[in-house]
């Protein structure tokens, strides 16, 4: 099954997500099909949005059947 969901990088304390589609047997940080946009709950540059994303392509993974995890659909809300 194909899953939406956050991935983190960033360092210890100041986390930082990309939103990515999946299988959902992959690991939370493994491997991935594309990156769809970013999450940044600690914005250090206040010129950068806190969260961007491709919306076309979230339409495109949801109409082939993709399912978004509860934390991107409240995200994207």
């Amino acid at each position: 099954m194909v899953i939406i969901r956050l991935s983190r990088k960033g360092i210890k304390k100041k986390p930082f997500y990309q939103i990515i589609v999946t299988d959902n047997r992959n690991a939370r940080d493994g491997r991935f099909i594309e990156k769809l946009g970013y999450f940044s709950p600690f914005n250090i540059n206040k010129s950068k949005k806190k969260i961007s994303f491709n919306k076309e392509r979230v339409n495109f993974w949801l109409s082939k059947g993709a399912v978004l995890s509860k934390r991107v659909c409240n995200l994207l809300k």
